[in-house]
């Protein structure tokens, strides 16, 4: 099964950007350095998989000096129920500028 979500924020920069469109393959199996959607009590959040604990997934953003960033520095480990797919492509924009 897939789904699709559309990144805010700038905490995965530079690969994702604000308003990036992603194909994710919900229940995927999960490995170390995965990009990840996970639920968070605040909703939907993509981050790269860091690494498996006793509480779940180690989940960090690419950007630690993002505003208002919010990972498992903050948080903890997410719980394996939580870690809703992994991240297959960026679909949107087809292209990027070079800037």
């Amino acid at each position: 099964m897939f789904t699709t979500v559309r990144v805010a924020g700038d905490s995965m920069l530079p690969g994702l950007r604000p308003g990036d469109c992603l194909l994710v393959r919900l229940r995927a199996p999960v490995r170390p350095g995965d990009l990840v959607i996970a639920r968070r009590p605040h909703g939907l959040i993509v981050k790269r998989a860091f690494r498996r604990t006793d509480g779940g997934w180690w989940l960090e953003s690419d950007n630690q000096r993002a505003a208002g960033r919010q990972d498992s520095w903050d948080y903890g480990a997410v719980p394996e129920q939580d870690v809703l797919g992994r991240v297959l492509l960026r679909y949107w924009p087809v292209r990027r500028s070079a800037s």
